[in-house]
């Protein structure tokens, strides 16, 4: 299946740099950035009921930009100031980053995965074993909660948002080869805007082990995630895109193959003709002659 037009849902990326706008010039792609969900953010008073006392953390795990603001948001609501002090430990280095929208970079203490990954941060997380770590989350929690868990890791999912689903407009056409989700909550709000969504011959690419086992639930075949080697959804979309392009080009050089095998064969065929009527030609012609130089009785 040729990939033409791919739908992210999620917002359209700030920086110009992103790399998918480098994968619509590369591949000639058009990318549509369309959240399927939508996150509203708990009041203060909502939070107050999870008993969670900010104050209590001197560490804070962040697996979002979404957490980040959600964080700093309802600090100031519970008008709590964020001390010097608080230790941050992000999943990526571009989370990190996204940290100098509320704070000075270079004086806090931010520590960040060089990967990605949350598995590595853990070795980062062991070497501060003594700190209390708080970790924002949304109602629906990521699989990123679940690689602490598996580790042993001593800390407190705090609820700050919730995601609802952001609804398509009646009649609303979805007209992508591609599809790609990164929450559970993404998933849902397609089978339930789409009901149809079986029927539909869309390649869906899916990052997170609770979106795929959403889409699994939803009897949606999953054709495109995230690995080891392509830890970041745009890279796992490239190397798609690259093994497609490939396959295209094999179908290309087959068909070229066989369209020169008929071209062949049809010339060989137009030269017998040709050949054929040549020698009908000179038959006629020899007949001709040999009727005029025959003696006339």
């Amino acid at each position: 299946m040729s990939i033409k037009k791919i739908l992210v849902s999620q917002p359209r990326p700030t920086s110009e740099k992103s790399p998918y706008f480098d994968l619509e010039k590369k591949y000639g792609v058009e990318i549509v950035f369309r959240p399927f969900i939508k996150v509203e953010g708990l009041s203060s008073k909502e939070f107050r009921q999870s008993k969670i006392n900010v104050p209590d953390y001197s560490a804070i795990i962040l697996t979002a930009r979404t957490a980040i603001d959600h964080f700093f948001r309802l600090c100031k609501e519970l008008r709590y100031n964020v001390p010097d002090t608080l230790k941050y430990f992000c999943v990526s280095e571009t989370i990190a980053h996204y940290l100098q929208k509320y704070v000075i970079y270079r004086k806090r203490k931010i520590f960040y995965s060089e990967t990605g990954l949350m598995e590595d941060l853990i070795p980062i997380i062991a070497k501060h074993h003594k700190e209390t770590y708080l970790m924002p989350v949304s109602d629906v929690h990521n699989d990123k909660a679940v690689v602490l868990d598996n580790n042993k890791v001593k800390y407190v999912k705090a609820v700050m948002y919730r995601t609802v689903s952001n609804d398509f407009k009646p009649g609303e056409t979805l007209d992508y080869d591609m599809l790609v989700f990164f929450t559970p909550a993404g998933i849902k709000s397609y089978t339930t805007n789409f009901p149809d969504y079986k029927e539909r011959n869309v390649v869906i690419a899916a990052m997170g082990q609770t979106t795929l086992e959403a889409a699994a639930q939803a009897g949606i075949r999953v054709d495109v995630t995230v690995s080891h080697e392509t830890p970041s959804m745009a890279g796992a979309i490239e190397q798609y895109l690259k093994k497609m392009r490939a396959e295209e080009e094999k179908e290309e050089r087959k068909a070229a193959r066989e369209a020169a095998k008929i071209e062949k064969a049809r010339q060989l065929e137009a030269a017998k003709r040709s050949a054929a009527a040549k020698k009908a030609a000179a038959t006629r012609k020899a007949k001709a002659e040999a009727a005029a130089k025959a003696p006339k009785k």
